[in-house]
């Protein structure tokens, strides 16, 4: 497995709105995804959960980091 990590500081109201509107839009994508691909699966919930969450933690314009980890696995796609 392999990891990748990305972290933005978040220092102005500026930073704070990028990242609401970051959110935002993956928050929708996945939404959508979900909507269309994985309907009615408890993943697909959890999931969309869990980016709601972070959402709606944006929506107040204070300062912080946002840190996106991404996490590669050995191996290939189950068909």
């Amino acid at each position: 497995m392999s990891q990748y990590k990305a972290s933005f500081e978040i220092d102005s109201k500026t930073d704070s709105y990028a990242t609401r509107r970051m959110l935002e839009q993956v928050y929708d994508t996945i939404r959508e995804e979900s909507r269309v691909v994985r309907e009615g699966m408890d993943d697909a919930d959890e999931l969309l959960e869990e980016f709601r969450t972070l959402r709606d933690a944006a929506k107040q314009p204070t300062p912080g980091r946002l840190t996106i980890t991404y996490e590669q696995y050995d191996g290939e796609f189950e068909d």
